[in-house]
């Protein structure tokens, strides 16, 4: 007895739902874990607690821990979404597998701006405000400098080297600022400065600004999905076929550079991620962009959200940065997918 063959729709839609229960059993198991565990038991009273409107004094020990868990989850998971949604955009942009949210600069100069903000001892909101205002800026010298080359057709060896080394010299400039920077802070905002570095979650609040990010962002590479696999198949042949590749290229050079800075605002410079689910989704369900859109932000939000579970708890009560878990986990992964692909 054979099993019948599912339409590309049907397997699509099998996959996508699979990565959502993924993506809420994540949540449940960020707000079950912690230096206090939630029994499994306890949760269904407390959701329904939860559900209800505000626990209060009444409400169960239960539903105030998953409270207070479930706004840093769903700040991990909406970061871990826009960073993989970055990457696929980024790598369809460049036509790179290896490009990551973080190649452009972005992140470097969201860095320059937070750190200056947390060297000043500025409030939290004029650390953010700084951090987005150094990803603009950054953005719009890429913008500046490599206009023709978002504008012009893709040739055939390199799509946008010029916005790629312009990008890293970017970069670089603001990595030396960075370190101009962390040699001369007092003791007393190391800490907070090094951790925004390597990206940390403890004090993300839940806002609404980085959900309109990602629902706009998700929207527009959706709509975009089929020329990006025409792109991806026919680069040369894509304006022939009826693509307008300058439009598509600056729209995913303009959709990426807000979600880096979203992401790289709300819980600073978390590497990996953007690079390594991409890939792991292209590896697991091919490269249709339809597909792997939802997909990769579905496996970005539930892989953060996880990591960002293991730095609270592994040695709690003291946290971990998240990016340093995410660094860990990404590396090994990373390098068993190239070596597969060689294979």
């Amino acid at each position: 007895m054979h099993h019948p063959v599912h339409s590309p729709r049907e397997r699509a839609l099998l996959v996508i739902g699979a990565l959502l229960l993924c993506a809420i059993a994540s949540l449940l198991c960020a707000g079950m874990t912690g230096s206090i565990a939630v029994p499994l038991a306890d949760l269904p009273g407390a959701l329904r607690q939860l559900a209800q409107g505000d626990p209060g004094v009444s409400g169960s020990l239960a539903a105030s821990l998953i409270e207070l868990r479930a706004s840093r989850a769903l700040a991990a998971f909406v970061t871990g979404g826009a960073l993989a949604l970055a990457g696929v955009m980024m790598q369809a942009l460049l036509r790179n597998p290896l490009a990551d949210p973080y190649v452009l600069g972005i992140s470097a100069g969201a860095s320059v701006g937070a750190l200056l903000a947390l060297l000043l001892a500025a409030a939290a909101i004029v650390v953010d405000l700084a951090a987005l205002g150094g990803a603009v800026a950054v953005s719009v010298l890429l913008y500046l400098f490599a206009r023709s080359d978002l504008r012009g057709g893709l040739a055939a060896g390199g799509g946008a080297s010029m916005l790629l080394l312009t990008g890293v010299i970017l970069s670089s400039a603001c990595m030396a600022f960075v370190t101009l920077m962390l040699s001369v802070a007092p003791e007393s905002r190391m800490r907070s400065m090094v951790f925004w570095m390597i990206g940390d979650l403890s004090g993300a609040p839940l806002r609404l600004a980085p959900w309109l990010v990602l629902a706009g962002a998700l929207l527009y590479a959706l709509r975009s999905a089929r020329a990006m696999n025409v792109v991806a198949l026919h680069a040369e042949a894509a304006a022939t076929l009826g693509i307008r590749v300058g439009s598509l290229r600056k729209g995913l050079f303009f959709v990426s550079s807000i979600l880096t800075a979203s992401a790289v605002t709300s819980a600073g410079s978390i590497g990996f991620v953007g690079l390594i689910v991409p890939h792991a989704c292209r590896f697991a369900f091919g490269p249709d962009h339809r597909v792997l859109i939802p997909a990769a932000v579905l496996a970005g939000g539930s892989f953060l959200v996880l990591c960002d579970t293991l730095a609270r708890t592994v040695i709690a009560p003291q946290q971990l940065p998240v990016g340093a878990i995410t660094a860990i986990i990404g590396a090994p992964v990373f390098l068993y997918q190239l070596h597969r692909l060689r294979r």
